[in-house]
């Protein structure tokens, strides 16, 4: 059984706070959109999926506990909660794709004649409810055009898969994206094993992945994010799968720091390197990597471990939290609930299908 990050049901929301992983297990109730925002920006919850989901239900629960209003009077909170809510995390796409594609609903629904403010707060709850229920079905499509993918091409009859970050059930609303691949071949019986990275600074890889591929008995081994290149060299891994914050219109892909140099290495190496993620992970407003935001964190994260100083005093400290893996180095492909695709043919696929409206 795949480990539950979101608890929701009408009116009430809780999150597993991913700060005290491994060590503890407990449930945070987010009652407001302020609760939501906090919770995204402190980490409590992550994962570009999970950001989304929690920020956009974190509404929901306000709107279904909250005052009286009048329909403009919702709308209004409405909109100024999701203007607010995308301002927890930058470089993550999917809070502020969310945003925009319920700020369109918002706008829709307030000008029907027949709507009133309950049927209005009823719609766009509804609305929000049903993407909890998307990303598991999108989720497990990803786990399954992934897994047919790496085995067609595959020399051996199971597959050394290597990892990077977390981007599982903690990452989603369930299954989980790169990891839902992992599960994929898992449960066909065709996984050998898998290697994740600890994913320094935020060690999300130790804490989280591990803490998954344990929960799940799926045979893993844990890495420093230096041996990435040795594990390559010696290990006989099969491809490189990983998740994705952003991915714009010509296939650049931001995802967590350290999955550019991934990409070099199996280049060097000739293994297939995959990036896997929903289509509401995708941006074509952004043409290039270059237009990507990426967001710094605290040099804290860095210098410190669970409060305790391990770097010298008064050294300076970079922390970028993403960086930004060039189209060209995704060799193996790009990986979403529509299938394999091509990072050049991606705009191309997901207009077909009706993902860029705006």
């Amino acid at each position: 059984m795949t480990l539950e990050a979101v608890r929701y049901r009408r009116g009430s929301l809780q999150i597993l706070n991913q700060l005290l992983l491994p060590q503890r297990s407990l449930y945070l109730h987010i009652s407001s959109v302020r609760d939501g925002w906090r919770a995204i920006r402190e980490m409590q919850v992550r994962g570009a999926p999970a950001i989304a989901i929690v920020g956009s239900l974190s509404l929901a629960v306000e709107l279904h506990g909250g005052k009286p209003r009048d329909k403009e009077g919702l709308a209004t909170f409405a909109l100024e909660s999701l203007d607010y809510l995308v301002t927890a995390r930058p470089t993550a796409v999917n809070m502020a794709r969310a945003a925009r594609e319920l700020s369109d609903f918002v706008a829709s629904e307030v000008k029907r004649p027949d709507s009133t403010a309950e049927s209005f707060k009823e719609n766009l709850i509804s609305r929000i409810e049903a993407m909890l229920e998307k990303d598991i079905s999108d989720n497990r499509s990803i786990g399954s055009h992934g897994a047919k993918h790496i085995l067609s091409a595959a020399k051996t009859e199971k597959v050394i898969i290597l990892t990077h970050c977390n981007t599982g059930s903690l990452a989603t609303a369930g299954y989980g994206t790169a990891l839902g691949v992992i599960r994929s071949l898992w449960s066909m019986g065709r996984l050998e094993h898998v290697y994740c990275t600890e994913t320094r600074p935020y060690n999300q890889g130790a804490r989280l992945t591990a803490y998954e591929l344990v929960h799940e008995k799926i045979p893993a081994t844990l890495i420093a994010d230096s041996m990435v290149s040795m594990a390559m060299k010696e290990k006989g891994i099969s491809a490189v799968v990983v998740g994705a914050d952003r991915i714009v219109a010509n296939g650049d892909t931001a995802n967590k720091i350290g999955t550019y140099q991934l990409a070099i290495a199996a280049r060097h190496h000739g293994i297939p390197f995959y990036v896997a993620g929903p289509s509401t992970s995708c941006d074509p407003a952004l043409e290039s990597g270059e237009q990507i935001v990426i967001e710094e964190r605290p040099g804290e994260e860095l210098t410190d471990v669970n409060g305790v100083r391990l770097a010298a005093p008064g050294i300076g400290v970079w922390n970028p939290a993403f960086d930004v893996t060039p189209h060209g180095l995704i060799t193996a492909g790009i990986i979403t609930e529509f299938g394999v695709h091509d990072p050049r043919e991606l705009r191309k696929v997901l207009a077909e299908k009706a993902c860029f409206k705006r």
